[in-house]
């Protein structure tokens, strides 16, 4: 493999919205994008889903974890199996666990499976490192959303906002030197985002997600509920910080008397509220946001951040990115930076005290 220069990279993503295994190809050199390739997804089925529901919230070693694992890994080799030309994997794994205050962080799957699996170096277990060293190990695509705004061209502060079961938010400054400058980024997880809608509309209707918020668009917001759940310590601590999909659960006791599509209606409606309020910590104001993840798709939500945060905002497609694949391209983007001995991750993005490079490498045996 060589050791400098552009490579083609396959990239995964398994979220914690747990809809399926999204993969995609950039070149990069780690630096700089230079080309997008082919993408595809992999939806779970709704058995494996229930197998990595039951394990959410358990660490290695736990029941149910092993069950997952094997969900997860046999997902990611079926469908990376597809792809021809990669030089190198980035697989993020899917997040059971992350308490990075107490015991870390939990992705299950086991990179050196995939490695065998597709005879390909394969870059693994992103944030236990980062989460070792005191950071929060998470966010980690920061990093790729520097690299995307100057691909985009642009010259003054913007934000990418990824609406996926969690939100998070990235400030960026781009006229940096790099993405590992002080002051270059500033990043921070905003609060729950699909991850309590997905839930509610699992457990009342069946269904995976409220497609396009047209539930919620019929129903009535309780701000009063909003406001409460904002008062939580968490919205005014600094950044960075980082959850898990779960922590705001113990929250959420007064939706279960709303009906239906006001209780789609006030989680929406806190997502984006969430997202207002962690705008506020930003450096210095942007003037627009960009917004990738699942939750770009919803257009009650998408209303909800307009009426909310006085910015342009609009999904990354506005400047010609992907935005169901960028994740899974960002872990492309970080393994090429793991194996060069590049950062991936720093102060100013997850908390760590100093820079960080995360990710284990496996090698097949040829």
């Amino acid at each position: 493999m060589r050791k400098d220069g552009p490579l083609w990279v396959l990239g995964t993503m398994s979220g914690t919205s747990l809809d399926g295994v999204d993969a995609a190809m950039i070149r990069t050199d780690g630096i700089t994008i230079s080309g997008f390739g082919p993408s595809a997804f992999r939806p779970y089925s709704p058995g494996e889903q229930q197998t990595l529901r039951a394990a959410l919230g358990r660490w290695p070693g736990d029941a149910g974890v092993a069950a997952a694992a094997e969900v997860v890994e046999n997902a990611h080799a079926e469908l990376l199996s597809r792809f021809t030309g990669a030089e190198v994997l980035g697989f993020h794994g899917q997040t059971l666990a992350h308490d990075p205050a107490g015991r870390g962080t939990h992705q299950c799957g086991n990179g050196a499976f995939l490695a065998q699996a597709l005879g390909l170096p394969t870059v693994w277990d992103f944030r236990t490192s980062d989460v070792t060293l005191g950071g929060q190990g998470a966010p980690l695509v920061p990093f790729y959303h520097f690299a995307l705004a100057r691909h985009v061209g642009a010259v003054e502060p913007l934000a990418f906002l990824n609406l996926g079961g969690v939100g998070n938010l990235t400030w960026i400054d781009p006229v940096a030197s790099g993405p590992e400058v002080p002051g270059a980024l500033m990043a921070l997880d905003t609060g729950p985002a699909n991850a309590p809608l997905n839930d509610l509309m699992q457990y009342r209707l069946g269904l995976a997600h409220d497609a396009g918020g047209a539930l919620a668009a019929t129903g009535r917001v309780d701000e009063s509920f909003v406001a409460q759940v904002l008062t939580d310590p968490w919205f005014s601590h600094l950044p960075p910080k980082s959850l898990d999909r779960n922590d705001f659960h113990s929250l959420l006791g007064p939706i279960d008397a709303l009906p239906d599509a006001d209780a789609a209606a006030t989680l929406t409606a806190l997502a984006a509220a969430s997202v207002a309020a962690a705008q506020l910590h930003f450096p210095a104001p942007v003037t627009r946001i960009l917004v990738t993840g699942g939750g770009r798709h919803n257009h009650t939500l998408m209303a909800e951040l307009r009426r909310r945060i006085p910015v342009q905002i609009d999904p990354v497609e506005s400047v010609g990115l992907d935005g169901d694949m960028l994740e899974a391209q960002a872990f492309a983007y970080l393994a090429v930076r793991v194996l060069r001995k590049m950062a991936t991750s720093g102060p100013d993005t997850t908390g760590a005290p100093t820079l960080v490079g995360g990710g284990q490498i496996s090698r097949p045996d040829l």
